[in-house]
């Protein structure tokens, strides 16, 4: 198994003048969050955050408004320093690189793109997009041609001319997105890129993304605040609060399984529909084999939507396969429980 591309180890920030005395205390006392403000003035802001992204996958982070996410992504370029812990980048430990080594880093491992692209308003589409490398100083005719190539990955073609002014939102996201793939960094870090576009173009940018890191096997740490956008694009979602990281899972792992009553607030007024798995929700099948015959089937990867059409004109168990092979079933009962989110 290849080394995670990111891996943060017992990363801690906390914030103030006397932050190497309150991380002490926290480390020998177990000091809590206001225990900190009060004794040291500080603010605790990311707490023993610990996590590996594998190479090609989306990690969501997300929370509410001061939760850490932003704070803890920026982390990783070091354009935030940690009081504690460690961050390692494809096997390089970030904390112990110089800043000659950190500037490469991160112009070509790195990409970044954030809420607001800051888009140069005199320079077109093309030269914004070839910016960063004109910075490294690569040949005109060759920064304009990965210009081009970037342009056209995110469908831009023929916009390459415009300025800024002349492009919607939307397509000005995808000019950042562009500018942060010119490079061909391994990975990128997305701070709520699409929070503010129009929902509409909001979906068609998620999905448009999605299609396009798993083209490109580009690994990403995205956040965003929002739920609904984590559980579209994200293979696994990290769910902050008050700077700790309270869950990790896939969208499935958290709607099912909440780990404490915060998590079951964000997630109560979810779908459960298209994520939840029959995998998830099926019982042994032994019992049930005199009461099967012209029983339904599907796969184990079926999701609700797809075990609820299958149920709507029989009271007969669906019996869910795996390779062919049958392994267990879903009874009504069992698939109403599934939409409540594995209530008990």
């Amino acid at each position: 198994m290849s080394d995670p591309a990111v891996k943060l180890s017992g990363v801690w920030k906390v914030f103030g003048p006397r932050a190497d005395e309150a991380m002490a205390a926290i480390k020998a006392e177990g000091l809590t969050k206001p225990e900190v403000l009060e004794r040291f003035g500080c603010v605790v802001g990311v707490q023993d955050a610990s996590f590996e992204v594998p190479r090609g996958e989306i990690f969501c982070i997300m929370g509410l408004s001061g939760s850490g996410k932003s704070t803890l992504v920026r982390h990783v370029n070091r354009l935030i320093e940690p009081t504690a812990g460690t961050i390692e980048l494809l096997g390089n430990d970030v904390s112990a690189m110089s800043q000659s080594e950190l500037r490469q880093v991160r112009a070509q491992t790195i990409g970044m793109v954030f809420q607001h692209m800051a888009l140069m308003p005199h320079r077109s589409v093309r030269d914004n997009v070839a910016y960063p490398l004109e910075i490294r100083k690569v040949t005109k005719s060759k920064r304009w041609a990965i210009s081009d190539h970037a342009l056209a990955l995110v469908d831009l073609v023929g916009y390459e001319d415009r300025l800024p002014r002349e492009l919607s939102g939307g397509m000005q996201q995808r000019v950042g997105i562009a500018r942060a793939l010119a490079s061909d960094p391994a990975i990128l870090l997305m701070d709520e890129p699409f929070s503010a576009l129009d929902p509409l173009i909001r979906m068609q940018l998620q999905d448009q993304f999605k299609a396009l890191v798993a083209q490109l096997q580009k690994t990403t740490l995205f956040i965003t605040h929002d739920l609904d956008e984590a559980i579209r694009i994200g293979h696994r979602i990290a769910i902050m609060k008050d700077g700790v990281i309270v869950q990790i899972g896939t969208a499935e792992e958290i709607v099912t399984n909440p780990a404490d009553d915060y998590v079951r607030d964000f997630v109560q007024g979810i779908s459960k529909l298209k994520l939840v798995k029959a995998h998830t929700i099926m019982e042994p099948i032994e019992g049930f084999n005199g009461a099967l015959e012209g029983a339904p089937r599907a796969d184990e990867g079926a999701d609700l939507d797809q075990l609820i059409d299958l149920s709507v004109g029989t009271d007969i168990p669906v019996v869910i396969t795996a390779e062919g092979r049958e392994i267990g079933v879903v009874t009504k009962a069992r698939l109403l429980r599934g939409i409540q989110g594995g209530k008990e």
